[in-house]
């Protein structure tokens, strides 16, 4: 038996546990982030302070930025390590929804420790207290249930080790994971308690890689080889699973194209001849193009969001579906036939299944005919130039200096559709564009975790204003941690992306300015406050100019922010040539609000329920 505090034994037991998969070892839990106050202080406080080596502790400066690092660590490690985040009781608890409803989405594994109030009640109510009158059991910790795969309250000593294994359970199912909350009241991290030495050896959780069930297997083979217009839609979860190799193998055998969502991109290298980019409403219109036309749809590990499916306007009326997924949750949507399997083994056993079979050749050609109009499009918006720049000549600038080891980090605004159009990406992992809850103020925390997670690799974090001005402190984290980071700042001057849609639906881009009520441009200096938090900055006003900034920033040793003004009334990416439904206004004032009106209706026509058989 061991005597340690609940606190401690947290982090004994956290400090030990490991994943496997293949073979190949990780740590399960790389290390803590954290922010103290008086609900963690004396309890996790202590006893990470005390267990540097076995845990290492990472200070944040925001909760919800520490929970996007963590996600993001977890996504970089193809969701085989993770990291923990710490929080005192009241609001710095609460901070963290938000990201625990982001990891959850995007099925991305983070462990979650805030404190909670006492367990003994005596000293009721105290500071940060939620008094609830039909419970007092009742904290702002249960706001954590909706957002979490687990959810425990460790109310004595006892509850704590099944508690500790059922979140490791849940952080390392594939088909399960999420957001896992352990609640800890703050009395309990403090008291003592004497463990069995079990708890704290070393646990190894495997990893399965599931195979599909024969009879689907064989279904699956069947609905494939009648295709004569076959579309493979990758999604994170080839990536997550290592799938690409057995991907790549699968699509040249049989002759077919592969589209990409945003969490899949990467899934096959930009220049493969059956790599046709991002499909749905912000895709290419290569992807696109095939999509309308596919007789059968093949996902791979895509959950089919509203823009991958361009809410639901992209298939054809009679596509049919064959989805390959961990979850049956996801293999079932869209009415498909379901492979409900490790994505890398069901591909290796799907292609033995159409062993002998391939698309026509002329289908294959048709691929390769749209995919160099695309190429030649995205070649044009690449080569633009002007005062302010382009978006699009930013991105491709960022596109050439991070190379073939190079991470592009990203989330809401614009760009995340201008990058899954445009972005040429070099294989799985270098595309990280955080886009299942599109959370504004993602980019640098999650490229702090990125960095973490893969030293190695060159991180090009690009962020707007207004995602900047939502959470920009993670830079202050960056530097202290001496975790280097290329973070290219893009400011139009408020949302530009919402004020387009807005202007589309008739709200006449109402509240997406940052400028003063009577038009002007606002005293604010974006590049002066990254200075202040403890970035080198550098100011290009040329395209040319931002390729020099760019290769500064590659070379050097320290967190650089590249500051760039672009046209805030400018949307110079070509056109997905695709839709996503955004509710119009019935009624207005304005001629565009009609207008608007009606060609939403025209294009809710051709909403498709995907619910014919797939047999």
């Amino acid at each position: 038996m061991t005597r340690l505090t609940v606190a401690q034994a947290v982090v004994r037991f956290l400090a030990h546990q490991w994943t496997e998969r293949d073979g190949v070892e990780h740590r399960l839990i790389g290390g803590c982030c954290g922010i103290f106050g008086h609900g963690n202080v004396a309890g996790l406080g202590q006893a990470l302070a005390t267990s540097a080596e076995e845990l290492p502790y990472h200070l944040s400066r925001n909760e919800q930025a520490m929970v996007h690092t963590a996600a993001a660590y977890a996504r970089a490690s193809n969701r085989l390590s993770t990291l923990a985040c710490t929080t005192s009781i009241g609001p710095g608890a609460t901070n963290m929804i938000t990201g625990a409803a982001g990891a959850t989405i995007n099925r991305l594994p983070v462990l979650l420790l805030p404190g909670d109030i006492f367990s003994t009640r005596v000293a009721g109510p105290v500071l940060q207290e939620l008094e609830d009158q039909r419970s007092y059991d009742v904290s702002v910790n249960d706001c954590f249930k909706p957002v979490s795969r687990f959810w425990d309250r460790i109310n004595r000593p006892e509850q704590l080790p099944s508690a500790l294994l059922a979140a490791m359970r849940v952080l390392t199912d594939p088909a399960e994971t999420g957001a896992v909350t352990l609640a800890l009241p703050q009395d309990v991290q403090a008291e003592a308690f004497d463990w069995p030495d079990e708890l704290f050896a070393r646990r190894v959780w495997h990893i399965p890689r599931p195979r599909p069930e024969r009879a689907a297997l064989a279904r699956a083979a069947e609905l494939i080889r009648s295709a004569a217009r076959p579309l493979i839609v990758a999604g994170g979860g080839a990536i997550y699973a290592e799938a690409t190799e057995q991907l790549r193998t699968f699509a040249e055998t049989h002759g077919i194209p592969v589209a990409e969502t945003q969490a899949g991109k990467g899934a096959l290298p930009h220049g493969h001849p059956l790599a046709v980019g991002a499909i749905g409403a912000t895709g290419t219109t290569a992807a696109n193009a095939l999509a309308r036309e596919a007789d059968v749809i093949i996902g791979v590990g895509t959950r089919y969001s509203d823009f991958t499916t361009a809410s639901r306007t992209i298939f054809a009326p009679d596509a049919r579906f064959a989805n390959i997924n961990i979850t049956g949750f996801d293999a079932a949507k869209l009415s498909g036939l379901q492979l409900v399997a490790d994505a890398r083994e069901a591909l290796a056993e799907l292609g033995e299944a159409c062993a002998g079979w391939s698309t026509p050749a002329a289908y294959r050609e048709r691929a390769a005919d749209l995919n160099r109009a695309w190429d030649a499009a995205v070649d044009a918006a690449y080569a633009l130039d002007g005062s302010p720049l382009p978006q699009s000549a930013v991105i491709g600038a960022v596109n050439v200096a991070a190379g073939s080891d190079g991470v592009v980090v990203c989330a809401a605004g614009s760009m995340p559709g201008d990058l899954h159009k445009l972005w040429r990406p070099s294989g799985p992992g270098s595309y990280h564009v955080e886009y299942g809850y599109s959370c504004m103020g993602y980019e640098i925390a999650g490229g702090l975790g990125v960095k973490m997670a893969a030293p190695e690799r060159e991180v090009f974090v690009m962020v707007g204003d207004g995602s900047y001005l939502m959470m920009a402190q993670e830079l202050v984290t960056a530097v202290s941690e001496g975790v280097k980071l290329v973070v290219v700042l893009v400011d139009n001057s408020g949302f530009a992306s919402i004020g387009r849609l807005s202007e589309s639906v008739g709200a006449e881009r109402l509240g997406t300015s940052y400028r003063h009520r009577d038009g002007g441009p606002l005293p604010v200096d974006l590049a002066a406050n990254a200075a202040s938090l403890g970035a080198t900055v550098l100011r290009p006003e040329s395209v040319s100019e931002l390729r020099k900034a760019l290769d500064t920033a590659r070379s050097a040793r320290e967190t650089t922010v590249i500051y760039v003004r672009t046209d805030p009334m400018a949307d110079d990416a070509p056109s997905s040539e695709a839709w996503w439904d955004v509710p119009v206004a019935q009624v207005g004032t304005t001629s565009a609000t009609y207008a608007a009106r009606e060609t939403y209706e025209a294009n809710k026509r051709s909403q498709r329920p995907h619910l014919s058989p797939p047999g």
